[in-house]
């Protein structure tokens, strides 16, 4: 079955969480205060997409192709970005709040988080080799035997990271970050 092909298109305001967004290929088109709460967004193409104060929570995203995606100032809770098609991948988040979602053995080089709320957010065996994590909230995301060589933390806070369960050389963290890395032995930093 040919997917539709919708270009250059401003969806404002729409709720597709009662009347599910068509089926089809979404080339330079723009989502704006869109609610997609608990409703399918899987086996969609968006390529040079922009999402801006969506409500994307418990979102169905199987198989969907997010090619050069931006998402701005989007509720993203419980989304298993993992289950995306991996193929074609890539987008970035800032400001957004994506709450136990999961990036669970995502290859994620690169990848860029702005000022996102992160919070029980799922990073086990994924590879987020030289990603960054600009300001960004991490209380209680897990990371185990997950690839950070080379991120930068240098500004994220409220993580947890056993350096023994994951491999992290190369990675950056500031001073008031060590305690986020040293959780485990039961010790006491003082300033």
């Amino acid at each position: 079955m040919i997917k539709p092909f919708i270009a250059d298109k401003t969806f404002k305001g729409q709720d597709f969480s009662i009347n599910r967004l068509q089926t089809g290929e979404y080339e330079n088109c723009i989502f704006s205060n869109c609610n997609f709460a608990d409703g399918y967004l899987d086996n969609q193409n968006f390529t040079e997409c922009e999402f801006i104060e969506c409500n994307l929570s418990n979102t169905n995203v199987v198989e969907t192709v997010f090619n050069d995606v931006l998402f701005t100032q989007c509720k993203i809770l419980g989304v298993k970005f993992n289950e995306c098609n991996k193929f074609i991948m890539s987008f970035s988040f800032s400001d957004c709040i994506m709450n136990f979602s999961s990036f669970y053995t995502m290859k994620l080089p690169k990848f860029r988080f702005n000022h996102c709320k992160l919070i029980d957010v799922d990073f086990t065996e994924a590879d987020l080799t030289q990603a960054i994590f600009q300001s960004c909230d991490l209380g209680k995301a897990v990371f185990n035997n997950t690839i950070l060589e080379k991120a930068d933390f240098s500004t994220a806070y409220n993580y947890k990271i056993d350096p023994e369960q994951n491999k992290i050389k190369k990675a950056r963290f500031s001073k008031e970050g060590l305690e986020g890395l040293l959780f485990k032995y039961n010790i006491q930093i003082d300033d």
